[in-house]
């Protein structure tokens, strides 16, 4: 896994329109988002900010996506959603603490930002439905953990629960597919 060299302010923009969305869906609406705002790259919070909500709506984002969006751009432009830069220097439950206040954005999303933006190495997303499937596969059990079961038993992995994470989101994987072997008893 590599994690994708973006500000935060970017990666929580890309997760709120991707949120409940087929991936290809998100990025067509995503594409004409980024249309809309007419500059280079990813556009800034304050280009974010001068585009009326009608011409967000008119992007396919719905109305609940389009107050989210302009919540983080106001919230980064203020300087509540870091820069990648500052973002290092915190830990993970204080970004965890910070972002989750942002309309659209819950815990689920900051532990997304921290694996795949920020690369952080010991992030166990316990409310993930993948997560918790791939550990009720691999364990052999009828039923998923609970969240906080989950969190109890990841606590054995740690400083390497996001290894633990992509393992188990792969075992889900493969069972979907048929193609999960349960390992042999040692």
């Amino acid at each position: 896994m590599k994690p994708a060299r973006r500000q935060p302010y970017e990666a929580l923009v890309r997760a709120i329109a991707h949120q409940q969305v087929h991936g290809r869906a998100a990025e067509a609406i995503l594409g004409r988002f980024l249309d809309c705002c007419a500059c280079e790259g990813f556009p800034s919070p304050e280009t974010v900010l001068a585009l009326t909500p009608e011409a967000m709506r008119a992007c396919g984002l719905s109305a609940n996506k389009v107050l989210a969006i302009r919540d983080i751009a106001e919230k980064a432009a203020a300087g509540t959603v870091p820069t990648r830069a500052v973002a290092r220097r915190l830990t993970d439950d204080e970004l965890i603490e910070r972002l989750v206040p942002l309309r659209g954005v819950g815990r689920w999303t900051v532990e997304m930002l921290l694996i795949f933006t920020l690369g952080r190495p010991d992030v166990l997303p316990v409310d993930d439905f993948g997560v918790r499937e791939g550990y009720r596969v691999a364990a052999g059990l009828a039923e998923q953990p609970k969240p906080r079961a989950l969190a109890g038993i990841g606590e054995a992995w740690s400083p390497y629960r996001t290894t633990a994470s992509w393992y188990l989101w792969r075992a889900a994987d493969l069972a979907k597919e048929g193609r999960f072997r349960q390992p042999k008893a040692i």
